[in-house]
């Protein structure tokens, strides 16, 4: 059972009162992006902490009660969700953060956060008698399309803009999707992608227009309130790319403060690429989002003009959280980092938000007496070329001890523990 109530309008507030499917508002048309409400009375009597201690499903349906699906749907599905928070071992030493902890998403069946929302539009086309699902994306959220669609035997038609990284694009060919690499960048991609859907009636897995999936992303917040016995840190830090992300993140803190699961909604630390960050410059400046250069190596991140406007600005906003914009160089170092001190492979998006995390302690906007969750949204294997840019290549040495020691010498810093 759903325990949906309707639809609120993010731009002027209206209220639909309804279980029929809505994308957007009726008045506002595409820019009228919807948040689904619940009622939460309903809820406290079927969801709480006692139930989900003898709750033995951990994926994301554990979380039912506060999504928007029929159960009946929820069958034979990739197991998406229940991701390890991982406490860190090294990396808080040295920034001397009170708690760090990295929730891996990147160990979601397709490698990426993204599965939380795909699953949902899968379960969602099922319940309406859908067969084709199609989005628009730079990567991640065609590739866990493509795959959570495969398992459930649905078609896919996926627009990815000519930049996506060869190994998402190999996903999705292997997961057998339609695939159309579009001559431009993600904003003529959705366009396209747009028209697309209207002409042929397939089900929008856009995460802008769509507000079901919105409620997959934000099981991440369920997840990490969950897995620190609903206390979660005191800031949250997340990339933003489309605001969509951020926006589930806020979504399921404020889903667990209604229940009164949680006392209080951490703060929301949003990352973005200095050559791509309308978020974090239109929260600078108290204005309206303005359309940037997609000039970034965090292809996932790369939304010049986002569609989930003023759900990515509220959940900073409402949370009173910050936005915060990292150099392509700190995100790859970042990357290195990551994968050095903690063992995490980190896709250039994902590795941004650590690096978001850096710049805030280095900054003091992240006091070093605040705990400290960041979410990693995707794994490296991802976007394997661009890592190898940034990282040496290997030695190639003959079948010889003493080259091999010879070379060791050298890398005595390295190895000074061996």
């Amino acid at each position: 059972m759903s325990y949906t109530i309707g639809y609120h309008c993010t731009v002027c507030n209206e209220f639909y009162e309804t279980k029929k499917e809505m994308l957007v508002c009726p008045s506002c048309g595409d820019s009228g992006i919807l948040d689904i409400e619940y009622d939460y009375d309903k809820i406290k009597k079927v969801f709480s902490e006692e139930k989900l201690k003898k709750n033995f499903d951990f994926s994301i349906w554990r979380y039912l009660p506060l999504l928007p699906v029929n159960e009946e749907f929820t069958k034979n599905t990739l197991r998406v969700g229940w991701t390890p928070l991982l406490r860190s071992n090294n990396v808080m030493k040295k920034y001397g953060s009170k708690a760090l902890y990295f929730k891996d998403d990147g160990q979601n069946p397709t490698q990426s956060l993204k599965d939380r929302a795909s699953i949902i539009a899968c379960v969602k086309a099922l319940e309406l008698g859908q067969t084709t699902i199609a989005c628009s994306s730079t990567g991640n959220a065609a590739s866990s399309l493509a795959g959570n669609a495969a398992r459930l035997g649905i078609k896919t038609v996926i627009f990815v803009p000519k930049r996506a990284p060869l190994g998402k694009l190999s996903q999705l060919l292997v997961f057998g999707a339609t695939v159309i690499k579009v001559n431009g960048d993600y904003k003529k991609t959705y366009n396209l992608s747009k028209k697309a859907i209207e002409h042929f009636n397939w089900y929008n897995r856009n995460a802008a227009i769509n507000p079901n999936l919105i409620e997959g992303k934000k099981t991440v917040a369920l997840e990490i309130a969950e897995q620190l016995e609903f206390n979660p840190t005191d800031w949250v830090v997340v990339s933003v790319g489309d605001g969509c992300t951020i926006g589930g993140v806020y979504k399921g803190f404020y889903d667990l403060y209604r229940l009164g699961m949680i006392k209080k909604i951490p703060k929301i630390l949003g990352v973005q690429s200095e050559g791509c960050s309308p978020f974090c410059d239109a929260f600078k400046k108290g204005g309206e989002l303005e359309e940037t250069e997609e000039n970034t190596i965090a292809d996932s991140i790369a939304v010049g003009i986002p569609r989930n406007p003023v759900k990515g600005l509220d959940a900073v906003k409402k949370s009173l959280g910050e936005f915060i914009a990292v150099s392509d160089e700190e995100i790859m170092q970042g990357m290195k980092e990551l994968g050095k001190a903690e063992g995490i492979f980190a896709e250039p998006a994902a590795a941004a938000s650590f690096a978001g995390y850096k710049k805030a302690i280095i900054n003091k906007l992240i006091k070093q007496n605040e705990t400290v969750t960041v979410i990693i949204t995707g794994n490296g294997l991802k976007d394997t070329s661009n890592a190898l840019k940034y990282i040496e290549e290997p030695i190639l040495l003959d079948d010889n001890l003493e080259d091999l020691i010879g070379y060791i010498k050298t890398r005595k810093e390295d190895l000074k523990n061996e």
